[in-house]
């Protein structure tokens, strides 16, 4: 329960946010360019991203292995660590690395109006928009799975375990959008930016 309250805090902070930035866009940005958060938030940016993304790779691993081994014991171990790391690390990186990232975006320019950088900012929010979609209401279903088990159960039922793998699976779809963000953020290629696509 206190994990979920957590989570939704912290959607509650992204939320906030957005809503600062679009009704007061102009002290956002003003916010977001100041000098003296310019190394800063390159350093929280290349930190926090370099963070999630190494443990949603880890806990997508350790997932599929806890599953491989059939163990009760190693899948909810497995599972509720993972839950627990969502909710208490890979949120707030978020946070951070959006935070750094749009720190450093307003200082080249206009957003939507740099290619590989509106393309990474549109996949992040697709990534994010996908995994509060999918990965909320089934981590709800398996929760509630895993309070009806018993302590003499020794397997896992198929509907849990049907759940865990659809869970694995959100997990890698949510985090193959970010690959190609890292890539875009290192090697920032020549490409359209997003507000030219409809034109």
């Amino acid at each position: 329960m206190k994990t979920k309250f957590v989570l939704f805090g912290f959607l509650a902070i992204m939320a906030g946010m957005i809503g600062f930035a679009i009704f007061f866009q102009e002290a956002f940005i003003d916010l977001m360019k100041h000098p003296a958060l310019s190394g800063h938030a390159r350093f929280l940016h290349i930190t926090a991203v370099t963070l999630f993304f190494a443990n949603a790779v880890v806990g997508i691993l350790w997932e599929k292995l806890s599953l491989a081994s059939g163990s009760k014991e190693v899948i909810l171990h497995t599972y509720n660590t993972v839950a627990f790391l969502d909710s208490r690390f890979s949120s707030p990186l978020i946070i951070l690395s959006l935070l750094g990232g749009l720190s450093l975006s307003f200082r080249m320019g206009e957003l939507w109006q740099i290619g590989w950088l509106s393309v990474s900012f549109l996949l992040f929010l697709l990534s994010g928009i996908f995994w509060i979609a999918t990965d909320i209401p089934t981590q709800y279903r398996i929760k509630k799975l895993i309070s009806s088990l018993k302590p003499e159960d020794q397997t896992i039922p198929d509907e849990l375990t049907r759940l865990l793998k659809l869970r694995l699976w959100i997990s890698i779809v949510g985090v193959v959008p970010l690959v190609i963000v890292f890539i875009l953020m290192v090697y920032k290629p020549e490409i359209t930016p997003v507000a030219d696509w409809l034109r």
